[in-house]
């Protein structure tokens, strides 16, 4: 008798993730954005556990901010894409190592610094009020299930 299988990991499609990008006019503190963002919108954006990347020689930590929107009842979060601590786990031996001691989630997208992640399926950025003359139009991005960042986030949810 044969064992049936309930599924199998080759058959499962990964629903891409809809995140959006920010892009600051001007470099403020991170306690300044998102005091600014909280008064125009009425939410509470506090800061959470930093989401940690480990790599080969270093241990990387992105701040993570959190608020409810309780109208369309959406959990938002703001992640940093530039890492603001690294620590160190061992000493690069290697003359040519891709690793430094900073490191950006999307390497392709330097100038973003934050990557707003929302818990809907299809995230709906436009009711989060952005304090006019800092921030830059949010840019919508697809994260497909290959990319590294989908499975940090996914962890993080």
């Amino acid at each position: 008798m044969e064992i049936q299988k309930l599924y199998d990991l080759d058959d499962i499609e990964f629903e891409d993730i809809a995140i959006g990008l920010v892009r600051l006019a001007k470099d403020i503190p991170a306690h300044e954005f998102f005091y600014k963002i909280n008064h125009l919108n009425n939410l509470s954006f506090s800061r959470k556990k930093d989401l940690v990347f480990h790599g080969d020689y270093y241990d990387y930590f992105f701040p993570r901010f959190e608020a409810y929107h309780k109208f369309s009842k959406t959990c938002f979060t703001f992640i940093s894409n530039k890492s603001s601590e690294s620590k160190q786990k061992k000493v690069q031996t290697e003359l040519f190592t891709e690793e430094e001691n900073i490191k950006f989630l999307l390497n392709n997208q330097v100038d973003v610094e934050y990557i707003l992640h929302s818990s809907e399926q299809f995230p709906d950025f436009s009711v989060i009020l952005l304090p006019e003359n800092l921030v830059f139009p949010i840019q919508d991005y697809t994260l497909s299930s290959e990319e590294e960042l989908y499975q940090i986030i996914q962890y993080y949810e």
